[in-house]
C-alpha cells in the first residue's frame, strides 16, 4: 500500500461519509463526547443521545458544573455507565487543571479519565490535525484484511502492526479525515459481512487477493456466557414505591433500583424476594402478583429477572434500613422517570406503564 491507497480512501470518504452532527463542527468537546458515546453503541443511537446531550451540556463548563445524578439520567439507556461517570470526572479535571480549555497535547488527552489510545488519537487527529492513529474495531477489521493477518487481531503484536501501518499511510494533511475514513469504511463496506464488490481499495487488499476475506479477522475465542436468575420487587405502600441507590463499588454504581438479588439454589423467586428484602432493607414483605420476566445482558452475563409487586403485612408503616445502598426511600410512581435505572429495572418500569393492570397505580398517581 502507498499514497494511492490514501488518496482512494479519502475520495471514497468524501463521496460516501454519513452526515453526523459531530462532523459538522469538529470541536474537541464534541468529538470527545461522540467518541465516548460510540463505545459499544450503534451510531444511530449515538446521534439521538448526542443531540440531547448538547442541548443540556453544550460545552465543557456546563458539564463540569453538572450533578452526577443528572448526567446518569441523561445517559440512561446507553449502558456502560462508567463512561458517563468518567466523562464528568474528565470535564471537572479539565476545568481544574487546564483552565476549562480542552488539552491539545496527546499525552494530556490520554490522561483524562475514560480516554484510551483510540479516543485520544481520534480527538488529536480530528480536532487538532495531529498525525495520531485512531485504531478501533472497524480499523482492526479493515487492516486485518488489507494485510491478510493470520494472527488474532486483538493480540498486542497485531494491534501494534496495524497501528504502524495506519501511521505510515496517514497524510500530513487531513489526518482526522483519514482516521474517520477507515472507520467509516469498516462500518459501511468492509463490515463483518464485507461488500467486496463495492470496495474502493480492493486492489490493495491481500485477503481479497488470497481469497481469505471470510477468514479475517481472526478473533480470540469467546468467553463463556454466564446465566443468572434474579428477582426484584416493587414494594407498594401508601401509593408510593421503594427505590434505593446502588453503592459506588457495586455493579451500576450510582443508579437506582428496586430491591432484590440473585435466586439461590433451592429457592423459588418468591422465597428469594422475601430473603433479599430482609437482607437489603430489613423489611418483611409479602410477594404479590408477578408483573413480568425481564431478560437482559451485560458484559458476558445473561440475566433473567423475575419481577413482582409486593406489599407490607397488615399495612405496617415501613422503616427501611439500607444495608446495601447509599440511600433510598419511597417515591411517587410518576417520579420514577426522574431517576436513572439500569436497563433491567428501566424495562420493568416501561412494561408496567404499558400494562393496563397497573395503569391506575402508575399513570394516575
Amino acid at each position: 500500500m502507498n499514497g494511492k491507497f490514501t488518496h482512494q480512501l479519502l475520495a471514497w470518504y468524501d463521496a460516501n461519509s454519513r452526515d453526523l452532527p459531530w462532523r459538522r463542527n469538529s470541536t474537541p468537546y464534541g468529538v470527545w463526547v461522540s467518541e465516548i458515546m460510540a463505545q459499544q453503541t450503534q451510531i444511530d443511537r449515538v446521534v439521538q443521545y448526542y443531540g440531547r446531550w448538547m442541548e443540556r451540556y453544550p460545552d465543557l463548563f456546563s458539564l463540569a458544573q453538572a450533578h452526577e445524578e443528572d448526567v446518569l439520567k441523561l445517559w440512561e439507556g446507553l449502558g456502560y455507565y462508567s463512561r458517563a461517570r468518567n466523562i464528568l470526572k474528565a470535564a471537572r479535571l479539565i476545568d481544574d487543571q487546564f483552565a476549562g480549555v480542552f488539552p491539545t497535547d496527546f499525552a494530556d488527552i490520554r490522561s483524562l479519565p475514560g480516554v484510551g489510545e483510540y479516543t485520544a488519537g481520534a480527538i488529536s487527529s480530528i480536532s487538532f490535525g495531529q498525525t495520531e492513529p485512531a485504531v478501533d474495531a472497524n480499523v482492526l477489521r479493515v487492516f486485518s484484511r488489507l494485510l491478510d493477518m493470520a494472527t488474532p487481531v486483538k493480540e498486542t503484536a497485531s494491534k501494534r502492526n496495524i497501528e504502524a501501518a495506519v501511521r505510515d499511510l496517514m497524510p500530513d494533511e487531513r489526518p482526522g479525515d483519514f482516521n474517520q475514513a477507515i472507520m467509516e469504511f469498516g462500518a459501511l463496506v468492509c463490515s463483518k459481512r464485507p461488500s467486496c464488490d463495492e470496495c474502493a481499495v480492493q486492489v490493495h487488499c491481500l485477503a481479497y487477493e488470497n481469497s481469505t476475506v471470510g477468514e479475517r479477522p481472526i478473533l480470540a475465542p469467546k468467553k463463556k456466557t454466564l446465566k443468572i436468575e434474579m428477582v426484584t420487587g416493587v414494594l407498594v405502600h401508601g401509593g408510593q414505591v421503594l427505590i434505593q441507590k446502588r453503592q459506588p463499588d457495586d455493579v451500576w454504581p450510582g443508579l437506582w433500583e428496586f430491591p432484590g438479588g440473585g435466586i439461590e439454589e433451592g429457592e423459588t423467586p418468591e422465597q428469594a424476594l422475601v430473603r433479599e428484602y430482609q437482607e437489603e432493607v430489613e423489611l418483611d414483605i409479602i410477594p404479590g402478583e408477578k408483573v413480568t420476566v425481564v431478560s437482559y445482558a451485560y458484559t458476558r452475563y445473561r440475566v433473567t429477572m423475575h419481577c413482582y409487586l409486593c406489599h407490607l403485612p397488615n399495612g405496617d408503616a415501613p422503616e427501611p434500613v439500607f444495608n446495601e445502598a447509599v440511600e433510598g426511600g419511597f417515591v411517587m410512581p410518576r417520579a420514577l422517570s426522574d431517576y436513572a435505572f439500569p436497563a433491567g429495572h428501566r424495562r420493568l418500569i416501561e412494561f408496567m406503564r404499558s400494562d393496563l393492570r397497573f395503569s391506575d397505580f402508575l399513570l394516575d398517581s
